[in-house]
């Protein structure tokens, strides 16, 4: 069937809403990831901690995301996305709303702060895998193109890092760590209910392959094997999980690590820092919202390699400098820009690659893979900080970054970005 997947279902309002429920959820649950990733550095600091400790609780914080990413997808694919995008919040919620009553009442010394923080990452990936495969299922009813719907999840994550960054710089500043993990419960408790609530009212027509009660019945670790041979076997998605591997490697060693020291030691502390993850968050914001416009026309894989390059290294280079607030600011704004362009591009690319009935175990796949280096990335930038210091880790992450970024202006598999098949519902 050759038609679009926009022109294959009459629009439906209620997939409407469940769609706008869905993006709504999912940017409520990632605003109670970036209040976590505030809180716990200067938690941590307010002990007393170094920055290898620092370090130390950011690998806590990501290491679950690559083994959850990895062995949840199949769960995801079995138990339904829906089931799995409510559970994954409600367990995450109690985890992280246990750190603030424990520190409250008994205590929460530093290892039992570090096994609450990989307790409660553990589900993350597989909610947020969840939430993207019931995507295009919802695409479909609600009669939006799969670029734009793509561009809209992304960009709820963008504005869960502008508010969620304010929120959780005022908490901190004003109220302490603490609070702030208070209301990081708070948001996994409303995402969950957004979901239960009104993306129930999805009709089952709607419904992906991966979700279907009838599917052939074969054990985990064949459905496991069988999404990890389909990331080995295509060329393309093996450069992607690489690619994004370094890029977040050093995106963890800077966001997780050094900009928390370098705003404690060098510009006053949570407030700076929430001010330019806001400023990120936002600029990428309306970068997506302006990419969305012109995605059709670019090429694919210019625009990635140059924007990814912009989004990372610049800003980097400001750190390393010295640079003022204002100029940091500025630099962030350009970063922000040219980030906006880069998850649209590598979702609608991934959507069009992985079939339906495997896309729960092959985007946890992708998304374990990416993160693998996001533990040490956090712990070798808090070991930088202690060694090296913060001006020469900065400069290291900028030469590299914008290095790896540019590679895919190198050809091969990268060409296959531009292919655009469409992608269609299942019968």
């Amino acid at each position: 069937m050759s038609k679009n997947m926009n022109e294959a279902l009459p629009r439906d309002r209620r997939a409407t809403g469940a769609l706008s429920a869905l993006l709504a959820a999912h940017a409520i649950s990632q605003t109670g990831n970036v209040i976590t990733a505030f809180a716990i550095p200067f938690y941590v600091l307010g002990l007393g901690g170094s920055g290898v400790e620092v370090g130390i609780a950011a690998f806590f914080a990501t290491a679950p995301v690559v083994v959850g990413g990895a062995l949840g997808g199949v769960v995801v694919d079995r138990v339904g996305h829906r089931r799995a995008a409510i559970v994954a919040d409600l367990v995450s919620g109690a985890t992280v709303l246990a750190m603030p009553v424990l520190a409250l009442t008994v205590g929460l010394p530093f290892w039992a702060l570090l096994i609450l923080v990989f307790a409660g990452g553990l589900l993350d990936t597989p909610g947020q895998t969840a939430r993207r495969v019931m995507l295009p299922g919802l695409t479909v009813r609600a009669g939006v193109r799969i670029e734009q719907s793509v561009g809209l999840l992304d960009g709820s994550e963008r504005f869960a890092k502008l508010i969620g960054a304010s929120i959780a710089g005022l908490l901190v500043a004003l109220l302490g760590p603490i609070a702030a993990l208070f209301v990081n419960a708070a948001t996994f408790a409303v995402s969950a209910l957004l979901t239960w609530t009104f993306v129930a009212a999805v009709p089952a027509t709607v419904r992906l392959s991966g979700d279907s009660v009838d599917t052939p019945h074969t054990s985990y670790w064949a459905d496991l094997a069988e999404g990890f041979r389909f990331v080995i076997h295509d060329p393309l998605m093996r450069l992607v999980v690489g690619l994004v591997l370094v890029t977040n490697l050093l995106d963890a060693a800077r966001g997780s690590t050094l900009m928390p020291l370098y705003a404690n030691d060098r510009l006053g502390g949570a407030a700076a820092l929430g001010l330019l993850v806001a400023v990120m968050g936002g600029c990428a914001l309306v970068g997506n919202v302006a990419f969305g416009f012109v995605a059709h026309r670019v090429p694919r894989r210019v625009t990635l390699a140059v924007c990814f390059a912009v989004a990372g290294g610049p800003s980097s280079a400001a750190f390393a400098i010295g640079a003022p607030l204002p100029v940091l600011v500025a630099m962030t704004v350009l970063s922000g820009l040219a980030a906006g362009a880069i998850n649209p591009i590598l979702g609608a690319v991934e959507l069009e690659r992985v079939p339906e009935h495997m896309r729960g175990r092959v985007f946890g796949l992708i998304n374990a893979g990416a993160w693998a280096g996001v533990p040490f990335g956090a712990l070798l930038g808090g070991l930088a900080a202690d060694t090296i210091g913060l001006s020469l880790a900065f400069g290291i992450v900028a030469v590299v970054y914008t290095l790896v970024t540019l590679s895919p202006l190198t050809g091969g598999a990268w060409r296959h970005m531009e292919r655009r098949p469409a992608v269609m519902p299942a019968k």
